[in-house]
């Protein structure tokens, strides 16, 4: 077993980060998992990803909030060697209705993490970023050295998390690795995602909304390749190279969410309702990025089948 064995995942009972801790115990590592389990969305699925961690023996939880002084004792206590960062408000929308609570998880409590971590020589971070930083751009696929041009307050968060990260790398030497994640889906998700709520809408008859009459693209990338991706740039020498590595972690394939909806609808035999609407503020036209970064340090990495990725997630009751 390599030598890191001991990781402190934030986030764990959300989306990204049970299938991350999941990923991990299986290849036996000890996981700690915090999360503060908030309602902005359905508890009770949180509270059902937590539980199948739990069957883990090498799983311990943790409730509380990042921004807490008790979560910055908590990494004094554990002293993981490696922090993934995987807990934020999510949600481009919802940052419109109440921008606090996005200063609040993702400026805040990012914040106190990046302290405590300097306060007990923590060194070793890897990070969830967004494509969201880049906004509308008119250049694909979108390579890591593109501007930044946030469409919305959750993209703006991400930003300025990745600039705290480079203040704390030059006066306090923590390495760090930024994932710049491009609309990631899968079994258990979100029901404000995407693809949760194509399924949830079919299976109950109620209409999709498309906005910006459906003409919209995005590169889906599966959460199991996120969670091999994750795992791979933890068990390198990439946290030891003192500086903040940025990464698109992405399928490299853009694809009409139309078509998306055409493949779960014969998926599970059911024609879809649409309801076509106008361009809704805060939204990207299209995301479409560039993985040869990634590639080029991993190696060579089979990403998962848009097809075979939906059949996945359809095990599962992700809503």
């Amino acid at each position: 077993m390599n030598t890191k064995n001991k990781i402190l995942i934030t986030g764990t009972s959300g989306f990204i980060g049970y299938h991350v801790a999941s990923y991990f115990l299986n290849k036996d590592y000890i996981v700690y998992g915090v999360d503060n389990h908030n309602n902005y969305y359905d508890i009770k699925l949180k509270i059902k990803r937590c539980n199948l961690l739990k069957k883990y023996k090498k799983f311990f939880f943790i409730k509380d909030d990042i921004q807490n002084k008790s979560f910055s004792s908590l990494l004094g206590k554990i002293k993981p060697d490696v922090i993934i960062h995987l807990a934020a408000q999510a949600g481009v929308r919802f940052s419109y209705k109440n921008p606090f609570k996005y200063i609040d998880y993702n400026i805040t409590g990012f914040l106190n993490l990046l302290e405590s971590m300097k306060k007990y020589k923590l060194n070793n971070l890897i990070y969830a970023s967004s494509s969201s930083i880049y906004g509308n751009v008119k250049k694909y696929p979108i390579k890591e050295n593109f501007e930044f041009n946030p469409e919305n307050f959750y993209g703006l968060t991400k930003v300025f998390n990745e600039k705290l990260v480079d203040v704390y790398l030059k006066n306090y030497q923590i390495n760090s690795v930024g994932l710049r994640m491009f609309t990631v889906y899968g079994e258990l998700g979100r029901p404000d995602m995407f693809i949760p709520k194509i399924i949830n809408n079919l299976k109950t008859r109620k209409f999709i909304q498309l906005y910006n009459n459906g003409n919209h693209y995005r590169d889906f990338t599966y959460v199991g390749d996120v969670s091999k991706i994750i795992f791979k740039l933890s068990n390198t020498n990439f946290l030891k190279n003192k500086k903040n590595l940025i990464l698109n972690i992405c399928s490299g394939k853009s694809i009409s969410i139309i078509k998306i909806i055409k493949l779960i609808s014969q998926s599970i035999n059911i024609k879809p309702l649409v309801k076509k609407l106008s361009f809704q503020k805060g939204d990207m036209l299209k995301t479409h990025g560039n993985n040869k970064k990634l590639i080029f340090l991993i190696g060579k990495f089979n990403f998962t089948n848009i097809a075979k990725g939906i059949k996945k997630t359809l095990v599962f009751k992700s809503f």
